[in-house]
This record gives C-alpha cells, sequence and structure tokens, in this order.
C-alpha cells in the first residue's frame, strides 16, 4: 500500500514513517500543507516531491504549516480526489472531529495513538475503498491476510519478501486490473527507494515460481494481470 504521510512534527513523522514502513507501507512523508496538497493530487506522472503520485491513503495532521490540514482536506475533496483520508491530530473536541469528518475525511484518530491501532483503521479504510468487508483477500487456493501479513496456499504458509507481498495484494484486490509496470512500481517504492529496471519483473517472477506462471498474464506493451478466475488461466 502507498500511503503520503502529511505531518510537521519530525519526531512524530519520522516514527510513524519508519513504523509503517517495517509493516511493509510504501510511504513519501511531507512536512507542510501546501507540499502535502502538491503530493496528494494524482498528475498521472512518474510521482516524486514535486509531482503527485497515485496513493492508496493519505494521513494528513490538522496543524500544518503553509495551509492547514482542514484547508488541505477541503482542496483535494474540490479536485475530486477520492483517497481515504485519516486525520492524525493532537485535537481532540467534538467539534474538531466533525470538521474534519464533514470536511471529507474518512477517519480521525487522536493523538498519542498506538501503531498498531493506526495500522488497523488503514486496513479498515482500505478494504472500504476496495468495495470488501472481509478482512482476508482470496484467490482460488491463494489467502493473504493484509493485517497479519499472512500468505496461505491450499492451507499452507508461503513465505513472501515484503514487495512480494505488497505486489500480491495489489493484485489480488484488483482480479480483472490490468497494471502497468510504473503503477505497480508506485505500489512499491516511497521516493527515496531505489528502484532497479527491472524490479517488478523480478517480482512477478518470483510469485509465477511460488504459486503458479498461471497466476500473473502478461499483457504485451500494456502491464501485467491477475485474470479473474472465471477468466481461467493466463499465459
Amino acid at each position: 500500500m502507498r500511503v503520503l504521510l502529511v505531518e510537521d512534527d519530525a519526531m512524530i513523522g519520522d516514527s510513524v514513517k519508519l513504523a509503517l514502513r517495517q509493516e511493509g507501507f510504501a510511504v513519501d512523508w511531507v512536512q507542510d500543507g501546501e507540499a502535502g496538497l502538491a503530493a496528494g493530487t494524482p498528475t498521472g506522472g512518474s510521482g516524486g516531491a514535486d509531482e503527485g503520485a497515485c496513493y492508496d491513503l493519505i494521513l494528513l495532521d490538522l496543524g500544518l504549516p503553509r495551509r492547514s490540514g482542514l484547508d488541505v482536506l477541503r482542496a483535494l475533496r474540490a479536485r475530486g480526489v477520492s483517497t481515504p483520508v485519516l486525520i492524525l491530530t493532537a485535537r481532540d473536541a467534538i467539534a474538531d472531529r466533525v470538521a474534519g469528518l464533514n470536511a471529507g475525511a474518512d477517519d480521525y484518530l487522536v493523538k498519542p495513538f498506538d501503531l498498531q491501532e493506526l495500522a488497523a483503521r488503514m486496513h479498515a479504510l482500505a478494504r472500504r475503498a476496495e468495495g470488501r468487508a472481509e478482512p482476508i483477500l482470496s484467490y482460488g487456493a491463494i489467502s493473504l491476510n493484509p493485517a497479519t501479513r499472512e500468505v496461505t496456499l491450499n492451507g499452507e504458509p508461503v513465505h513472501l519478501s515484503a514487495r512480494e507481498f505488497s505486489l500480491l495484494s495489489a493484485l489480488m484486490a484488483r482480479p480483472g486490473k490490468v497494471w502497468s509496470v510504473a503503477q505497480l512500481q508506485e505500489r512499491l517504492y516511497s521516493w527515496d527507494d531505489e528502484v532497479g529496471s527491472n524490479t517488478v519483473e523480478v517480482y512477478i517472477h518470483a510469485l509465477r515460481k511460488k504459486f503458479g506462471a498461471a497466476l500473473i498474464r502478461n499483457i504485451r506493451g500494456v502491464g501485467y494481470v491477475m485474470p479473474r478466475l472465471e477468466e481461467g488461466p493466463g499465459n
């Protein structure tokens, strides 16, 4: 899951980013409202500090320099950005919560918060955005638990690296969706990660070895797709 963290407190931002990356999230962190608005607005480009990328979730502080979190949230929604937004703030008054939710936030967590609760809320928002209620992703004989990061094949555990897991979960969440290599890279890497020229292909190859060559179909010149089960195996 690719996450944008908008937080001006260096200690909180650093600890949240580290904890989430250890959980397998790709996290980009900006420290003011203007940068948060720019980064959170998709542009269709390659992503980067000056260019909005496609995020699965935005973690947004309210008390930001240059532009408040509420202003950022209202501007994102006015631009048609539907990315789920989870507000992280020290403001615990009911009026502040109501204002945030009415401005378009999907959830609200008051500081200080437990990182396990944060991760659980993030997974819940991801499920809702994908239109599913079941916490376990299933595809044929494969089961994947985003919260515990456990994967099984025919009931037997399968060990995956962090990026293999992230790639498989993205594909399993949207069977039938054709992903370009650039789109898959966006799900796997944050701005400060070094990306090799063929890393996505390497992870695709590893997943095929573990789950079978038919799991992921190559659409020549376009990208990759995990076919819907009713479509039959890929090539």
